[in-house]
């Protein structure tokens, strides 16, 4: 792993959707909005870093569906929550990728 994380194309499309998420997130009711977390990947091993790419699926999937909530509760128009919807399911497959593509030490 010779390469920057910001040389990933994985963390430049999650920076982009990070941002569009908080975006959406200033239309939102004042009670209803939180802090969002950051996390950054500075992993030495094969194995730590299968394992950040892998919590960072878990938490893309937890934000798809806070984003469906929020179309639900009107809070994004459909149009809107659709297009996030669809960068969250493109930068899903490329993370899946990069974990298919990092083999974790056994």
């Amino acid at each position: 792993m010779g390469q920057s994380y910001r040389e990933l194309i994985a963390w430049q499309k999650a920076m982009n959707f990070v941002m569009d998420v908080y975006g959406a997130t200033r239309l939102f009711p004042r009670d209803e909005v939180y802090a969002l977390a950051s996390q950054g990947q500075a992993r030495f091993s094969s194995s730590e870093f299968h394992y950040f790419l892998s919590c960072a699926r878990g938490a893309l999937v937890e934000v798809e569906t806070q984003l469906i909530i929020a179309q639900n509760l009107k809070y994004v128009t459909p149009d809107h929550g659709q297009r996030l919807l669809d960068k969250a399911a493109e930068l899903g497959r490329i993370l899946n990728d990069l974990i298919s593509s990092i083999k974790p030490a056994a």
